[in-house]
């Protein structure tokens, strides 16, 4: 059951966002809508709590942002963020699975 579990959740996707946030509150909503379909591990960033500092330098002006990854992956840096496949905005669910078959192909 373990295995069969990891396998359902191929993916691990961070939301970079902040309270009172009416993009990411309908991002979550979309991510929602994805899980329903295709569980992924997940990690929710709030920009607004200072151990966030640095990836609020990154993404203040961009959030809603999510990160999609191998869930085996290593953890978000900051430093390796520019190679991240990533949503930011206003996104589909369509677009975040598009991104998730893309990650789960990458060997």
């Amino acid at each position: 059951m373990f295995a069969s579990r990891r396998l359902l959740q191929a993916c691990r996707i961070t939301l970079f966002s902040r309270d009172n946030c009416g993009l990411c509150t309908q991002a979550k909503g979309v991510l929602s809508d994805v899980w329903d379909k295709r569980p992924f591990a997940y990690k929710e960033v709030n920009l607004a709590l200072p151990e966030s500092n640095a990836w609020r330098e990154l993404y203040d002006f961009d959030i809603p942002v999510i990160h999609i990854s191998k869930s085996s992956a290593a953890g978000e840096q900051v430093s390796s963020a520019g190679q991240a496949v990533k949503l930011m905005h206003r996104f589909t669910a369509d677009q975040v699975q598009v991104k998730m078959n893309q990650v789960e192909s990458q060997s």
